[in-house]
């Protein structure tokens, strides 16, 4: 038998299609497949490479209380500072500007939290 193989990093959402816009932009692809499923929850797919997806499920209120799972990004050219202008163009916030570590913790349109690292050394 084989491993599982990792589908989809689910993100709840009030709006997901207006989410998955952000995140698309923010790692740079296209919105991918929108569904619906049987109790009319509505999922929007972010095709992130290899088969997987950030998922934007469709949720009637945001979650209450610090999430217990967060992306990890990784400038891959250019200043991080550049890259947090960027975001915070597209929508995202500052939270956390963690002066003494290697990364910044910001919060997408709906309050989710990422962190965003300069490039690899």
């Amino acid at each position: 038998m084989s491993p599982s193989a990792l589908l989809a990093v689910t993100i709840d959402a009030v709006d997901p299609a207006g989410l998955a816009v952000f995140w698309a932009q923010a790692l740079g692809v296209e919105v991918g497949e929108r569904s619906t499923d049987a109790h009319g929850t509505t999922y929007v797919g972010v095709p992130v490479g290899d088969g997987t997806d950030l998922l934007l499920q469709q949720v009637a209120d945001p979650t209450p209380g610090k999430t217990r799972i967060h992306l990890d990004l990784r400038v891959q050219d250019g200043p991080l500072e550049a890259e947090i202008d960027r975001l915070t163009d597209l929508g995202a916030r500052v939270v956390d500007p963690a002066p003494d570590h290697p990364w910044v913790v910001l919060a997408d349109p709906e309050g989710n939290a990422f962190c965003v690292l300069g490039p690899a050394s």
